[in-house]
């Protein structure tokens, strides 16, 4: 059961000695990359989820912008969701998720970095933030994509981590599992062939099953209920979704 969402009115919560506290939301995405960096990694770490809408006066003294997450490591406060995943790998050794080569390390930072276009075409489209049809979206998906199918080919791999997922995978993850909420918003999935993607479809079955990430899964549904709080500028009630 996620931790309630704290709001306007509410009281920081005291810290527990020794762990790390992570700030999160519980259906953010950028949120949800710490927390699979953290459980993949088996590091100790609590939650204090915060209500993006309605956000408790004091959080601004924690992240100045309000945003989420930012983890307090309890000697300083990090925020941005690659560079705090950086920051875990580098500082907790212990089942490494980059490359120990370093020229393989660049090549998986630079691939991070094109998950961007790829974020930014998904909230486009599940929001219908242009007036066209979903074939042109498709379109428009289609090379961001090829990027990662032809990478997967390129390694030979199940994960772009190797045999088992590495810091890609659970950078790209967050919208792999929300995916499905295309088809919830036009009643039909992306049009893509049949055979497009074969090593990406297989990457994300494979990738639900995955414990870090199987243990915090929600599905497209609760994630389309996020889109239509936000279109519909309802009251957000994250704790009975």
């Amino acid at each position: 059961m996620p931790e309630p969402h704290l709001t306007t009115g509410s009281e920081q919560p005291p810290k527990v000695e020794g762990k790390l506290r992570l700030y999160s939301m519980e259906y953010c995405p950028y949120a949800q990359r710490v927390r699979l960096v953290l459980r993949a990694k088996n590091i100790p770490f609590e939650t204090v989820n915060i209500n993006l809408i309605n956000k408790p006066d004091w959080y601004f003294k924690v992240h100045p912008e309000g945003k989420v997450p930012a983890i307090d490591t309890g000697s300083e406060v990090l925020v941005e969701s690659t560079d705090i995943s950086d920051y875990l790998d580098e500082k907790y050794p212990e089942n490494p998720l980059y490359p120990q080569d370093p020229e393989a390390k660049k090549r998986d930072q630079e691939l991070i970095k094109k998950i961007g276009p790829i974020t930014a075409l998904f909230y486009g489209c599940i929001s219908k933030q242009e007036d066209k049809p979903i074939e042109e979206w498709a379109n428009e998906f289609a090379p961001h994509l090829e990027v990662f199918e032809q990478e997967l080919v390129c390694r030979g791999t199940p994960f772009f981590g190797g045999d088992k997922p590495g810091m890609v995978d659970y950078m790209l993850w967050p919208w792999g599992e929300r995916a499905g909420t295309v088809a919830l918003a036009f009643g039909q999935q992306l049009p893509f062939e049949a055979d497009q993607f074969p090593h990406l479809r297989k990457w994300r079955k494979t990738m639900k099953e995955v414990p870090a990430a199987e243990g915090i899964y929600h599905g497209p549904e609760k994630f389309w209920k996020i889109v239509q709080i936000k279109m519909k500028n309802s009251p957000p009630d994250y704790d009975n979704l």
